[in-house]
């Protein structure tokens, strides 16, 4: 059975490779259906053409944490379970 996640996208480098600037706003939020917040993940990446950077880390309550890099820089993702009314956007 699926779940609805939100995955919160924060920049850890710029497109040049280096540290990013802390800027509160540069969150993106997805949202997505998936068996599991690892799952979310591993969907979310490879929706995207990212690749998994270590492990995914999974805590109670069904949220993880991972760290994903894709063309334009690494980010990390917050997966959390997400509110029934939203609607499934994909990851």
């Amino acid at each position: 059975m699926n779940m609805r996640f939100t995955i919160e996208q924060r920049p850890l480098t710029d497109t040049s490779g280096r540290p990013a600037v802390h800027d509160p706003e540069a969150a993106l939020f997805h949202h997505c259906e998936a068996e599991s917040a690892e799952h979310a993940v591993r969907q979310f990446a490879v929706e995207n053409g990212s690749d998994v950077i270590g492990n995914i880390v999974k805590f109670p309550g069904l949220q993880a944490v991972a760290t994903i890099r894709s063309p334009t820089g690494v980010y990390t993702l917050q997966v959390t379970p997400a509110s029934q009314n939203l609607a499934p956007i994909g990851c």
